[in-house]
């Protein structure tokens, strides 16, 4: 009954108190429970305060032009206005230089009649960015003719990111809609005989300047069109630049300097963005001008200095399905072309078979690349290709085809600042019972970082003083200059 009462009825069922205590009740005691409680009402809020959602900051926006909303409204009606007049097909049999300076003509008299108040400088933007919209890749020009650009992210026509030292900054570049820029994804992949459309909406293609491309278009890609170009430098670089920003050690470019000319197999694994394509760029800058040399890539990115290179290139199917031709055919009609090395832009497949067949018969120096975190990771993903590709061979043979073909895996990383560095070196010794035996010549050892946030570290050499490869550096006479480098090595 109690329980169930709020009013008078509750001091009538309660129990009198006892004489005794009531000295008890003038002792502080029963005030320790309020004190309590207030503490408690005091330390909450500091707690809840520390369960906050922090504030979610606008996105900075990198201005790579000082455009308003004006001057696209004004592009977009001479744009329409230009479209109405000029003949297109009368265009399209003039050069560049001939259209540009056609285009340009037509704009100014546009500009004159329809009275456009516009600044000399704005004029000349106009113009220009009109003659690129009609015979260039548009908005993306100036962002193409930045050398400091490592890549070009478009989702949409109103979202466009790049990567500028690392890090992904978002740009005011936009283009006037989607249909703009799935004309654009069209202009660059028929350039090299391919093409993006709704039957067709994955594309791989190049830039003619070897950047890579990829193009996904509706219905996959929900928001619009999406394009992604990789941009190479157009001073190709070499390993002197890479010491220079510290990818790797004087001593450690040497040493790969050795691997190069004594024609070690070399295996180049890394991550997504972590610099395979252009440590493998650099690493054939050591190959002799005489050697025949044949790639085979997915798009052709390779640009090797040497005069006798043969480059070839896988081709998707057409239309109706047919007429693919796959890495894993090219690698095989290359073994016909009485190649030197062979060198894979990119592993991925059930090529790694005919790869490592290619590099133990012959074909001394053939390198390739491949996705993957660790050295032992890079040999187990060749040992899972072979497999996959539906070769029943027993696992312990497809590691002793591993450690007959490849001498040497170099391993790169793209660390958290966005630094890229050569992690290790290391040599495939053998085989032990069903375990690959592996040993690192070199490895990068991180040490902090900086008030920059920016990783300081160094090479260092793990000691090895005579590499398996050792005989094969001596057939080149190159043993003394491997030594001294092995001893600066293991001597910092």
């Amino acid at each position: 009954m109690a329980f169930g009462k709020r009013s008078g009825t509750t001091s009538a069922t309660l129990p009198p108190p006892a004489p005794a205590a009531a000295p008890k009740t003038a002792t502080p005691a029963p005030a320790a429970p309020p004190v309590a409680t207030a503490r408690a009402s005091e330390s909450a809020p500091a707690a809840v305060s520390k369960l906050k959602t922090p504030e979610v900051k606008p996105e900075p926006v990198r201005k790579v032009n000082q455009h308003s909303d004006q001057y696209y409204a004004t592009k977009t009606t001479i744009f329409n206005a230009l479209i109405d007049t000029i003949d297109l097909s009368q265009l399209a049999q003039l050069d560049t230089e001939s259209a540009r300076e056609e285009i340009r003509d037509i704009v100014v008299e546009i500009i004159s009649i329809k009275n456009v108040v516009m600044s000399i400088s704005e004029q000349e933007y106009l113009l220009d960015d009109i003659c690129n919209d009609v015979l260039g890749y548009g908005p993306l020009e100036p962002l193409l003719a930045r050398d400091d650009i490592a890549d070009i992210m478009v989702n949409g026509a109103d979202t466009t990111y790049i990567e500028v030292n690392g890090k992904i900054e978002r740009t005011n570049i936009r283009f006037r809609d989607n249909a703009q820029l799935m004309n654009i994804c069209q202009r660059i992949v028929s350039q090299v005989g391919r093409r993006v459309d709704e039957s067709s909406p994955i594309c791989d293609a190049r830039l003619l300047d070897g950047s890579r491309v990829n193009v996904i278009a509706p219905p996959l890609a929900i928001d619009g069109p999406t394009l992604t170009i990789r941009k190479f430098k157009k001073d190709k670089l070499k390993l002197s630049d890479l010491v220079k920003f510290g990818s790797i050690s004087e001593c450690g470019a040497e040493i790969l300097r050795i691997i190069g000319h004594s024609r070690c197999n070399v295996l180049i694994s890394g991550g997504t963005g972590s610099g395979k394509t252009t440590l493998l760029n650099c690493l054939t800058g050591f190959i002799e001008p005489g050697e025949r040399v044949i790639t085979c890539e997915d798009s052709a990115e390779l640009q090797l200095q040497q005069p006798h290179v043969v480059r070839l290139e896988t081709r998707p199917p057409n239309i109706e399905g047919s007429g693919e031709v796959t890495m894993r055919e090219l690698v095989k009609n290359c073994l016909r072309m009485r190649p030197e090395r062979i060198i894979v832009g990119e592993v991925r497949g059930p090529e790694a078979f005919d790869l490592l067949q290619a590099m133990n018969t012959g074909h001394d120096g053939s390198m390739g690349t491949l996705h993957a975190n660790s050295p032992r990771e890079a040999l187990s993903r060749v040992e899972s290709m072979i497999t996959m590709g539906g070769f029943s061979l027993p696992a312990k043979t497809i590691r002793e085809m591993i450690v007959g073909s490849i001498d040497v895996v170099v391993q790169a990383s793209r660390l958290r600042d966005g630094s890229r560095r050569i992690m290790c070196i290391t040599e495939v010794l053998g085989l032990e019972g069903d375990t690959i035996v592996l040993q690192d010549i070199l490895k990068y050892e991180i040490e902090g970082e900086d008030d920059n946030g920016k990783i300081i570290g160094r090479h260092r050499g793990m000691g090895i003083g005579r590499p398996r490869f050792w005989e094969r550096a001596s057939y080149y006479n190159l043993e003394r200059e491997l030594a001294a480098a092995l001893d600066e090595l293991n001597g910092a």
